[in-house]
């Protein structure tokens, strides 16, 4: 598979501090590519750097097999992005900012306008000013206008940000449409890892500025991909339970009150009745997967993520 976009060794120091640390990325064509990390962990900073808003410290980044420097305006223009929270001139209309945006970019196609707001469900608004939008609406209208020019490589940061569950489900789809039909490569940040566990392919989960890990979501999905949690007031009391009188040793004490159990080889029922035979008060017992959020708190330490 042919590589979209790579860096080497990417990094960028303010005041005497590394932001971003020997970041070393790897993002294949056609692919969607999940960034994830904690408040502050460098994740925009690398998007900046990408996008050439602010130049690196050291390093490289390679656009298919091209070397970035800070005159590569060609190159730009195969790229669309969101970052941070996207810009318009709000006495204008959403037709009237996505045609003044092709005119800069040297992209002049009336159709690809309305194709762009047909796409994010913009469509219908005619001339509505964009400082009447929702904060939804606006995130849309940057989707658009990252769009609208066919990059070959779109990046968003935090891009479902101010949707309601509809939204989200409708640019999910999108996400999906333009890396599957189109061949759009697509990096997207987001807080929301059970959104990012359903589009990626590829997670990157960077931390204190470093990238921690570069993996596959079928790799995440396959390992310890289902398991039985188990809610309880007495922990210790369970603890015995499994160990001395069923026997089972793959299990894992999360916290106070939650274990979870790896064995394929019991029932729920078998273990319910074992627990309640033992004493042991159960409040909740029920098969879970792997999800990428458990994954990411075991990368990151347990911190938050935003």
């Amino acid at each position: 598979m042919v590589t979209a976009l790579q860096t080497r060794n990417l990094t960028k120091v303010y005041q005497g501090k590394e932001a971003v640390s020997d970041v070393n990325m790897t993002i294949k064509q056609g692919e969607i590519y999940g960034f994830l990390g904690p408040n502050g962990a460098g994740k925009t900073t690398v998007m900046r750097m990408i996008t050439n808003l602010v130049k690196p410290t050291s390093g490289e980044i390679e656009f298919f097999g091209e070397k970035m420097t800070p005159g590569s305006y060609e190159m730009l223009k195969r790229m669309g992005c969101i970052i941070e929270y996207p810009v318009f001139y709000d006495k204008l209309s959403a037709r009237e900012n996505l045609m003044l945006h092709g005119e800069y970019m040297g992209y002049y196609d009336p159709q690809s306008v309305a194709a762009a707001l047909e796409l994010v469900k913009l469509s219908d608004i005619n001339n509505k000013p964009v400082k009447q939008f929702s904060l939804g609406m606006k995130q849309r209208l940057g989707i658009a206008r990252a769009v609208m020019t066919k990059p070959e490589l779109l990046i968003l940061d935090e891009p479902i940000n101010g949707l309601d569950p509809v939204g989200i489900k409708e640019l999910r789809d999108v996400f999906r449409m333009l890396s599957r039909e189109y061949g759009m490569t697509l990096l997207i940040s987001s807080h929301l890892l059970g959104e990012i566990e359903q589009v990626a392919d590829t997670i990157g989960v960077i931390r204190e500025g470093r990238l921690v890990e570069e993996v596959s979501m079928e790799s995440i999905r396959g390992r310890n991909s289902h398991y039985i949690e188990l809610v309880t007031p007495d922990s210790t009391k369970a603890v015995y339970v499994l160990s001395h009188q069923l026997g089972l040793n793959n299990f894992k004490v999360m916290d106070p009150g939650l274990i979870r159990i790896y064995d394929d080889g019991i029932t729920l029922s078998d273990l319910n009745k074992v627990l309640v035979l033992g004493d042991v008060g159960v409040e909740n017992l029920s098969r879970k997967h792997h999800s990428l959020e458990d994954y990411f708190m075991e990368r990151i330490g347990g911190e938050g993520i935003a």
